[in-house]
């Protein structure tokens, strides 16, 4: 079996936690490739996909919303997974999990027949850029690892 493990990454978490599900697909004997959602030429070489994007204000980056509408035939005919990594935190311990799942995509997956749509908590970067990193760290936010 052959699989793409395609995303969009903002800060690199996402391409992180892509990188993880290749690798432990590697580990189990499948072929796996990981590659930028942007940078996917067809789908049509591989058996299965798994899709996945950084969340910002319940949007999912344009490069995995492209691939999305780009391969919606090709995907509908194949297993497929989603996931999303989303604000900083474990989001099973949220109490309002409607930041969780960008309505849209959600819509948008399931009629294409996606398996599962799984949710990973965001994290910030080790050497946190930008005000909004650096209000997060003043705010005692304590920056994890994806296989924390």
């Amino acid at each position: 079996m052959n699989v793409l493990v395609a995303y969009a990454s903002k800060r690199g978490s996402t391409a992180e936690i892509a990188e993880a599900i290749a690798e432990t697909l590697r580990q189990s004997g499948v072929s796996a490739d990981c590659i930028e959602a942007g940078k996917v030429g067809t789908v049509s070489s591989y058996d299965a996909v798994v899709l996945g994007s950084a969340v910002y204000i319940k949007r999912w980056q344009g490069d995995a919303k492209h691939f999305l509408r780009k391969h919606d035939k090709e995907l509908a005919q194949r297993p497929f997974w989603v996931f999303s990594s989303g604000p900083v935190g474990d989001p099973s311990s949220d109490a309002d999990p409607s930041w969780l799942e960008p309505p849209k995509i959600i819509e948008e997956v399931t009629r294409l027949g996606a398996r599962e749509h799984v949710v990973f908590g965001g994290r910030l970067p080790v050497d946190p850029r930008g005000p909004m990193g650096l209000l997060h760290v003043s705010c005692g936010v304590t920056p994890v690892r994806v296989r924390d």
